[in-house]
């Protein structure tokens, strides 16, 4: 039997196409035998993995549950997900030496699991406004992943989130000392392609993620169609939760313009080989909500690692990165026409330069950076786990 260190991840997402777990999991599996529970098939990188049917929700959303959490009967609510009733099942008396909780939603679940044992809490981003944008989720869901980081974060042995901002929200309102774990991507031993010369030479903007309502798609649709022939738009969109149904508008909206294509979703890790051969990677999130308003996105450092031109609005974490290393531009605001002029301030020249800071700034914002926040965290609690 293996005498390496016991680690459980959770993640209540599809592993396989979930960047940042993928990244954590590249670290978590030099540090010891790794099981991970989740949705869909295992990870190439795990020893053990434990698949959660996909018709089981990650929330209490059975009419019962829908009532403890209207009652703010918290206590009650946070192990009665479908998908983590059956998962305490699968993990009945397995103990573990390190449980790793992805998003607030298990934190519970983690702490019941690990048995005294530490918990690493990843948050991602800011839990308990992770999709306020939605009444039922604000009223019902958000009191809940507030309780759960209330009462869990503390009793972690380490916290992680996106940004700085962020992990700042973490400190005021439960106490714990976030450290920061950015959505890098891993370093990519690649060159510019060729920006546009000073002539006619197409302009190439390109955008990749899930097709989500909030993230402002449609203003990269409009900007384009106003811009005229000298741009190009292609996305690289997979469907959101709603069965394709934005995605499918999306479409319809850009009807009409053959320099706007959509192009099948890439894999993770191919992706920033995939978006190489464009000039502008934009994306541009209205502040709805404090998560957009603070996002710093696995995307943006696709496009780095692309060694693109990046193009964002004055989203605060990408907008400092961007004007720190000289990436590309800042819109003003987020509507159509501020963004359209953004785009006009990158002239070839701009673009070739922003491509070349691009490539000079891959390493330091790369996932080598930010694994190491991963390493010391993983060699804390383990040895702290074996005393």
């Amino acid at each position: 039997m293996s005498t390496r260190p016991r680690i459980l991840v959770i993640s209540l997402s599809p592993l396989i196409s979930d960047a940042r777990v993928l990244r954590q999991l590249s670290v978590v599996a030099e540090h010891g035998h790794v099981t991970s529970i989740g949705y869909g098939p295992a990870p190439d990188m795990v020893d053990e993995h434990i698949e959660i049917p996909r018709n089981m929700a990650s929330l209490p959303q059975t009419p019962w549950g829908v009532i403890k959490l209207a009652l703010r009967a918290h206590r009650h609510s946070e192990l009665a997900a479908p998908a983590i009733r059956y998962g305490l099942e699968q993990l009945r008396e397995r103990k573990f030496d390190l449980v790793v909780a992805n998003d607030a939603r298990v934190l519970a679940f983690a702490h019941q699991v690990a048995n005294g044992a530490p918990v690493w809490a990843d948050m991602h981003e800011w839990a308990p406004e992770e999709r306020t944008h939605v009444l039922a989720w604000r009223l019902l869901v958000a009191p809940l992943m507030t309780y759960l980081c209330r009462i869990y974060l503390p009793r972690s042995a380490a916290v992680t989130t996106v940004g700085a901002r962020i992990a700042q929200l973490y400190r005021q309102h439960f106490g714990v000392d976030a450290q920061v774990m950015r959505n890098s991507s891993p370093w990519q031993d690649l060159k510019p392609s060729p920006g546009p010369d000073d002539d006619a030479q197409r302009i190439r903007l390109v955008h990749s993620g899930a097709a989500i309502h909030g993230r402002n798609l449609e203003a990269m649709i409009d900007v384009v169609t106003d811009l005229g022939e000298r741009y190009t738009l292609d996305l690289y969109l997979m469907p959101g939760g709603d069965d394709g149904k934005y995605l499918a508008a999306l479409r319809s909206r850009a009807v009409g313009c053959d320099r706007i294509r959509f192009c099948d979703p890439v894999a993770p890790g191919d992706l920033p080989a995939t978006l190489n051969g464009y000039d502008v990677g934009v994306f541009w999130i209205p502040p709805t909500h404090t998560n957009a308003r603070l996002t710093l996105p696995n995307k943006f450092f696709d496009f780095v690692q692309a060694r693109l031109a990046v193009a964002v609005g004055p989203s605060v974490e990408m907008a400092d990165l961007v004007r720190h290393y000289g990436l590309g531009v800042v819109s003003e605001g987020f509507t159509v026409e501020e963004c359209r002029r953004s785009i006009l301030d990158l002239t070839p020249g701009a673009i070739r330069d922003a491509k070349r800071a691009s490539d000079a700034a891959s390493k330091e914002l790369s996932f080598e950076h930010d694994a190491g926040v991963a390493d010391q965290i993983l060699e804390g609690a383990l040895s702290s786990s074996v005393e």
